[in-house]
């Protein structure tokens, strides 16, 4: 049995943490970039078209989850060539999704900008940046299944140096094409997508070489046999299934939330966005920890063995309880400080203020919520957080209804909070049951 520590888990999770804190740097390069060289209509064509990709992407983000989990149980069960035919079904599934969004791009383009007020310059060009970068979507959509064989199999520190090549070289294209060639959003979609197939076959080498040292299995490096079992294959695509509903239970929660905010005016709405910030800014940290408790607690499962799944989830979860303290405290005593970087509107940094407590107490609150994500995609039991997504969204809106109609912001806020909780009191019951076997 691995010995795990406090300091053996920290050490898994903070490339994970610099990884997870590099992804928004792609939308930030972007803009940058387009910001100096390119036209107020290059900007405003980049806004449409990254947010749609975003909508795109994190719905399919079940394919690192489920890969994630999978991939921990067989290597914990020493089942090498299930390792990899989970591996070779995800990035199959993962090309597969990204050709069907390459078949469909000209209905969704069109679609999201009928239903976009965007003036008929700025649809142009968003057109033009959405048709460069959709061809990056096969690859974009394979890194996601690498991205979770790397987690499941510790390789933490391999993740970041994948998502740093991504990045490096998605800033250099930018300024290349945009800048030097001045082809504007078009370039930075074109190099958007250029990284993303230079990133996926980097990752694809890293995963066969490594799969390669630990092939000491008699069964073919590719096991075709196991990859296509209809078995497994159901299996995938209902844990699929499932982390995707989950996954537009909190679109739909973060979305009411937004709608919300914005009936009660320009500034509410922009003060909660910049008091979102800090969340998103917490979660990079909560997310380093609850993606280590999934390749401990799958390769515990995998490994039959009850006493370790029990050790690394409150090894993991003590660290992440600790690190929420710390982020709580630092927006409750330096949050104006930080609202003030963001934002030199004296109203909304007023408003912001003033809601900053609520903000605290949510990510304070939400490491239970981050760590039972990350318990129960490590165990792939992707049905019970299906039920969890739909509890505590049905709880959040029947909450949020009379608490922002009676208190306004602040209601909607405390509902918010609700939010979160009811996300882990509703998986709650499930790992007592998991953990007693």
């Amino acid at each position: 049995m691995p010995v795990h520590t406090r300091g053996s888990i920290a050490r898994q999770a903070w490339p994970i943490i610099i990884a997870n804190a590099a992804v928004p740097t792609l939308g930030l390069v972007d803009t940058a970039v387009i910001g100096h060289y390119g036209s107020a209509v290059d900007l405003g064509a980049l806004a449409l078209g990254a947010l749609l990709f975003n909508f795109v992407y994190w719905s399919f983000g079940f394919l690192r989850m489920a890969t994630t989990g999978f991939i921990a149980q067989a290597a914990g069960a020493g089942d090498e060539a299930e390792v990899r035919a989970t591996l070779a079904r995800s990035v199959l599934l993962g090309v597969a999704l990204g050709a069907g969004v390459l078949v469909l791009q000209w209905l969704l383009v069109g679609l999201y900008f009928g239903l976009m007020d965007a003036s008929a310059a700025v649809e142009s060009v968003g057109r033009d940046y959405f048709f460069a970068r959709i061809w990056g979507a096969p690859a974009a959509l394979a890194l996601y299944a690498f991205s979770g064989a790397l987690i499941g199999l510790g390789r933490s520190r391999t993740l970041l140096l994948v998502q740093l090549l991504l990045n490096g070289l998605n800033a250099g294209l930018d300024v290349w094409l945009a800048g030097a060639l001045h082809m504007g959003a078009h370039g930075i979609g074109l190099g958007t997508a250029i990284a993303e197939w230079a990133t996926c076959l980097f990752a694809s080498v890293v995963l066969w070489r490594t799969l390669r040292a630990r092939h000491a299995d008699g069964e073919p490096f590719l096991p075709w046999t196991r990859i296509a079992d209809r078995a497994r294959l159901r299996r995938t695509l209902s844990a699929n299934g499932d982390i995707m509903v989950r996954t537009l239970c909190l679109l739909l929660g973060f979305g009411w939330f937004a709608n919300q905010g914005a009936r009660f005016g320009d500034v509410t709405l922009a003060a909660n966005h910049i008091l979102l910030q800090l969340v998103s800014f917490s979660a990079f940290f909560l997310d380093g920890f609850a993606f280590v408790a999934e390749a401990l607690v799958g390769a515990a499962l995998g490994a039959r063995d009850p006493a370790r799944l029990r050790h690394v989830v409150r090894l993991s979860s003590e660290l992440a309880l600790g690190t929420a303290a710390l982020l709580a405290a630092a927006i409750w005593l330096l949050g104006a400080p930080m609202i003030a970087a963001l934002t030199s509107l004296g109203q909304v940094q007023a408003t912001a203020i003033a809601y900053l407590p609520w903000t605290a107490l949510y990510v304070l609150l939400s490491v239970a919520a981050f760590q039972l994500d990350g318990v129960f995609i490590g165990a792939t039991r992707t049905r019970e957080m299906r039920n969890a997504g739909l509890v505590s969204v049905a709880v959040f809106l029947l909450c949020a209804w009379p608490l922002a109609a009676w208190f306004g912001n602040h209601g909607l806020w405390a509902a918010f909070v609700v939010f979160v909780v009811a996300r882990a009191m509703a998986l709650l019951p499930y790992w007592r049951r998991l953990q007693a076997g």
